[in-house]
């Protein structure tokens, strides 16, 4: 077979176009890329749960804590009078009977320790009559990994008790616990257990290392579903997120209720999953830095999950313009000087310099509700035209990406698009790009590999902002398994993302979702990365996203195939011209790459390979991953069955 690239009609490949898109689903903020160790750590759980547009969110403080040993005679009561914080107004009082009985934390799986690591405690406690000490830290089968024994005062007062600690062995599954030294009652809240290498001080670092590996041009945050809410009352506020940590209010995670039903009385597994705010914008922008990404906030239109509810803030209320003023704010807080009101908030927090933020995402994926004589619908167009204004009135430079709706080839789809060309065409500021999800099957990807060949030039920019193959059977969307990410899902990505780089001109920003996923506490999948308390591995379509990211020039040249079942796109940079092949079929092909130019001698070949049910594990993290292939020829080589490969020509 031959493939055959042609320079005419080549045109730029936007820099950074793959990145990725974060969303606090399957406990990938809390529990995950948030470096705290404990669950719960400041007794402000909620239990969520209910269906559609009826939902119950019940206090639950003491979740994630009990008497510590199990069976001691202690008394845990949640209390709020004269909290440490009105926020956050929930704190514990323990009570001891025995001497060194106390309490001690679930920590998800239980508390991870690597050996001769450092490790930072910090807690708060208030006294009264007690004068006792208390023991803080990890142990394993009751003997002391880390410990502290602090001497309490008893004046009434909260104090804040922080110190570090190296573990001298490693530890899996160990208890995080506090104890009393004898009889009698204090009060504790806003625990924290965190490693002492986390990056930027707040985020885990083999997850973050995952993430800088793939060299990301962009960072879409915070969702997603989290930023529309199961209610209005649910959504991300980002006010809440910023400032001191004890300070920002919890909130209940709209994943919490996914897939309640009849059958499990409409309470799932992860009802208490909740968002502490420990990590919020500011360290997102931060996150975003860190990795050399552009960030993209996404902001909210006043419309709640419309898979979830049918809450809507009216487009004639009052109350719309407090999302627009939020909007407004998020641009102010990033890019503001200190003599603005929230730019001065961005300085006080330790960082004075702008953030340069250039992006910002209208709403998530709404669509388009019918108007009837009885009810306006959600008027999501009218809306986003409001937000536009107000937004490019004072940010005139501002790139909005806008949003044309959770699916593809659907009748809201086309209506979408056909509304955003219409603007345009009356105001080309009106969007930079416009969001596409689609969470499709590996024959819909092949299928429409060339679905970009046919979009207008002239009719809008693409940002595919969430998609994933979903391999029927394989345990997709609502199971908790890394098998849901199979080489075959992986190998139509790569397929269909020939065809996304084949368009560079069209689709300028993509980024694969759900981002993580905790083992044992997943929602959904696949996944781009899987983890638990002690690693992180990436799935095959991290390494599919991973070399698209490394592997792409500055301009995309034509590319074709004259053989089934194989997909190619080709860019080149400098003396260099990057040949992306998939071969989805079941037999090797000999290849040949031809062009009517010099585009050089092969020099490298990494290629992606295995079997259709093939996935990465905990213990086979790399079965599917990146391996060289010497070159055998200038131009001619053997594409393996079922693989992807990256073809390097060097002049």
């Amino acid at each position: 077979m031959k493939i055959t690239l042609t320079q005419e009609g080549k045109v730029p490949v936007k820099s950074g176009g793959v990145g990725l898109f974060f969303e606090d689903i399957n406990y990938a903020l809390d529990g995950g890329l948030y470096a705290e160790m404990l669950e719960n750590s400041n007794f402000e759980a909620k239990c969520a749960y209910g269906e559609w547009d009826r939902y119950t969110v019940e206090d639950d403080g003491g979740y994630a804590w009990s008497a510590y040993p199990a069976g001691s005679s202690v008394g845990l009561k949640v209390k709020t009078d004269r909290p440490l914080f009105p926020e956050n107004p929930h704190y514990m009082r323990l009570t001891v009977q025995e001497p060194g009985t106390g309490m001690k934390n679930k920590a998800y799986d239980g508390v991870f320790l690597k050996a001769k690591s450092e490790y930072r405690i910090s807690f708060y406690a208030r006294s009264y009559d007690y004068k006792g000490a208390l023991r803080v830290g990890v142990y394993a089968d009751g003997a002391p990994l880390i410990e502290k024994k602090v001497k309490l005062k008893a004046d009434g007062r909260w104090r804040r008790y922080a110190f570090r600690l190296k573990s001298k062995t490693a530890a899996d599954g160990a208890d995080f616990c506090v104890t009393l030294a004898k009889a009698g009652t204090v009060h504790l809240d806003a625990f924290s257990l965190m490693p002492s290498n986390a990056i930027l001080g707040v985020f885990r670092r083999d997850l973050v290392e995952l993430m800088k590996e793939m060299k990301p041009g962009f960072l879409r945050f915070p969702g997603g579903c989290i930023v529309e809410g199961n209610s209005l009352a649910n959504r991300y506020l980002w006010k809440n997120s910023i400032g001191m940590r004890e300070r920002r209010k919890h909130n209940w995670n709209r994943w919490a209720v996914h897939a309640a039903s009849a059958e499990n009385h409409f309470r799932t597994d992860y009802a208490h999953y909740g968002q502490s705010l420990g990590l919020g914008y500011y360290e997102y922008f931060r996150l975003a830095e860190y990795l050399g990404a552009k960030p993209m906030p996404v902001v909210s239109v006043g419309i709640a999950c419309q898979y979830m509810s049918t809450q809507v803030v009216p487009l004639d209320s009052e109350e719309l313009e407090t999302y627009i003023q939020e909007a407004l704010d998020v641009v102010e807080f990033a890019n503001g000087g200190a003599d603005t009101v929230w730019g001065r908030v961005r300085a006080e927090m330790g960082h004075p310099e702008p953030f340069n933020l250039e992006y910002l995402g209208v709403g998530n994926e709404q669509w388009e509700t019918e108007t009837t004589k009885e009810n306006k619908g959600n008027e999501f167009y009218k809306r986003f035209e409001l937000f536009e204004k107000r937004l490019h009135e004072r940010y005139p430079d501002l790139k909005i990406v806008g949003t044309v709706g959770p699916t593809v080839d659907s009748d809201t789809h086309k209506s979408a698009w056909k509304w955003t060309r219409e603007n345009l065409k009356k105001n080309p500021n009106f969007v930079y790009c416009s969001d596409e999800h689609f969470y499709v099957s590996p024959e819909w990807l092949y299928r429409n590999a060339d679905v970009y060949d046919s979009y207008p030039r002239d009719g809008g920019l693409v940002c595919a902002g969430e998609y994933a193959a979903h391999v029927p059977g394989s345990g997709c969307a609502l199971f908790n398994s890394p098998q849901a990410n199979v080489w075959e899902g992986a190998l139509a990505e790569a397929a269909f993302m020939t065809g996304m780089e084949r368009n560079a001109d069209v689709v300028v920003m993509k980024s694969y979702a759900p981002l993580f996923a905790r083992l044992g506490y997943t929602q959904w999948s696949p996944d781009l990365i899987w983890f638990n308390g002690k690693t992180a591995y990436g799935s095959p379509s991290y390494y599919v996203q991973l070399l698209y990211s490394l592997y792409t020039g500055d301009f995309s040249l034509k590319a074709a195939a004259d053989a089934k079942n194989v997909y190619v796109s080709a860019t080149e940079r400098d003396a260099f011209t990057i040949v992306k092949a998939v071969n989805a079929g079941e037999e090797e092909l000999e290849t040949t790459v031809e062009a009517d130019y010099d585009f050089g001698s092969l020099t490298r070949i990494v290629r992606l390979s295995g079997e259709p049910g093939d996935y990465n594990t905990v213990e086979e993290p790399k079965k599917i991953s990146p391996v060289e292939v010497a070159p055998a020829h200038p131009h001619t080589l053997v594409l393996a069955p079922r693989s992807f490969n990256v073809l390097i020509f060097k002049k």
